[in-house]
């Protein structure tokens, strides 16, 4: 199965953009575009959303990497629940890191 990242950068392609021109239109670096379409960064749900927002397609295809309306129900409800879960998850490693700051009197 291909990574988000690979169905990311096949957009990317498929547009005709640099990975510069995407970090440019995400307001990122490009260093930072390049992890996330290696898979060295774990996307969150907005930056997923912005993404799939800029390439004009759904999330769900931007994930799995098939044309919408192929996916089953199921499907696309086990992908929003895995998505909720990272995002819960990324959300208690932020408050880990401000305790960590708080704790250091950073």
């Amino acid at each position: 199965m291909k990574s988000i990242g690979d169905h990311i950068k096949k957009c990317r392609v498929e547009s005709g953009l640099s990975q510069a021109d995407v970090a440019k239109l995400l307001n990122i670096s490009t260093p930072a575009f390049c992890k996330i379409e290696t898979g060295q960064t774990d996307l969150n749900l907005s930056r997923l959303l912005q993404i799939s927002k800029l390439f004009k397609i759904s999330a769900a295809e931007l994930i799995t990497g098939m044309a919408a309306g192929t996916e089953s129900l199921e499907d696309v409800s086990d992908l929003k629940q895995q998505l909720l879960e990272k995002d819960e998850e990324l959300n208690k490693l932020r408050k880990k890191v401000i305790e960590l700051y708080d704790k250091l009197g950073v």
